[in-house]
């Protein structure tokens, strides 16, 4: 978390990005979208930031479908069948202690969770690829596989990945060690993988070589290449995030926090249940805007909505006078606005849950790009 210091204040986390996505619309995966993405980044290079040194980005990185079968081949480890099993992509200290504190810590909350852990994996990466202001906070990065303990449902065990997840962000971040930042999840899902950091675009492939090898294959990715207004560039604030990815700025973001905040007065669970107090704050502090709304998204999909849901409630069209609207759209909103407020501001934002994939665009105006349906 980064700290007031001179001018910087942390509650001016704000972004002005380039962002997109592409996804095969018969859902087959193939190695060609990797591809695409790994191009639509150098290309949204003119929208990132690059530091004095000229090879450590703002941030970047794509968000794709798990690829199975790469697992199947690459891990010493036996993996049962697709979506029955999550993996995380877990950021870690260097220092040793801290390194096998952070991973004792949500090895235990999971196996607390009644989940078990199939094993870990070690990222392969290039550090060459880096620059000097990257290679100096690159974190150890390793995956994490989680399989079920016994049969329960898939909201279920997404529930308890979510819970083993914040609880554990929420225990190291309190704890005393040095390098607590450095822990951090880019992903945690069933669905979707995020490859991510402060690298320039062209050297994302180079640096994650796993975006190398020809059967990696995904139906989706999600892309993003940040660039930090008034912020300074981390590993963890590089997006996508777990469920999207922004450009703009949101504009009403401390009203959205202090509201969150006031919720969780209130908020109680029947998927959560009693543990529900231990997932608090939702919104961590220190986090860009983006960040902060893609960690409501996240707990919304723990209340039964779709994810295109989600996104209308949280960025709502200007629907009030809008004269050829249909009243029943007009009654959505209506009825969510006293639910959640308007996150106002995004110029555009994709997101995907690993089912749909679409995105927002609005100025003055709101548009669906486009929803896809696995």
């Amino acid at each position: 978390m980064l700290k007031k210091q001179g001018l910087y204040l942390p509650e001016f986390e704000h972004e002005n990005c380039g962002a997109g996505f592409i996804c095969n619309l018969k859902g087959e995966k193939t190695n060609q979208i990797i591809h695409d993405a790994l191009e639509i980044l150098v290309k949204l290079e003119h929208r990132g930031g690059v530091s004095a040194d000229g090879k450590t980005g703002d941030g970047a990185g794509l968000l794709i479908d798990i690829p199975h079968d790469y697992f199947k081949r690459v891990c010493d480890f036996n993996i049962p069948e697709q979506r029955e099993y999550a993996v995380g992509m877990v950021f870690l200290p260097k220092v040793a202690n801290q390194y096998n504190f952070c991973k004792t810590t949500f090895e235990n909350e999971i196996k607390t969770q009644g989940l078990s852990i199939l094993g870990w994996r070690e990222v392969p990466v290039d550090s060459s690829q880096l620059g000097p202001i990257a290679l100096a906070s690159e974190p150890n990065i390793e995956q994490l596989f989680v399989g079920k303990t016994e049969d329960i449902t898939d909201a279920d065990f997404r529930a308890k990945l979510y819970a083993a997840r914040k609880i554990t962000e929420h225990t190291i971040s309190q704890s005393k060690i040095s390098e607590s930042n450095y822990f951090y999840v880019p992903s945690f899902s069933t669905s979707t993988l995020i490859y991510k950091g402060i690298i320039m675009p062209e050297d994302i492939g180079p640096y994650y070589t796993d975006l190398q090898q020809i059967d990696l294959v995904t139906r989706l990715a999600l892309v993003h290449q940040r660039f930090s207004t008034n912020t300074m560039p981390t590993w963890e604030l590089a997006q996508p995030f777990r469920y999207m990815c922004q450009n703009g700025e949101i504009n009403t973001l401390r009203g959205n926090v202090s509201r969150m905040r006031v919720r969780e007065e209130i908020m109680k669970s029947d998927v959560f249940g009693p543990q529900i107090d231990k997932l608090f704050p939702i919104i961590l502090p220190g986090k860009s805007d983006s960040a902060s709304m893609d960690m409501v998204v996240e707990l919304l999909t723990h209340t039964g909505r779709s994810l295109p849901e989600i996104m209308m409630m949280m960025i709502p069209e200007a629907w009030e006078k809008h004269a050829t609207m249909s009243e029943e759209r007009k009654a959505f909103y209506e009825y969510n606005a006293c639910i959640m407020e308007p996150w106002d501001g995004p110029a555009s934002v994709p997101f995907t849950d690993g089912d749909y994939v679409g995105g927002f665009i609005r100025q003055k105006w709101f548009k669906t790009i486009s929803i896809y349906r696995n």
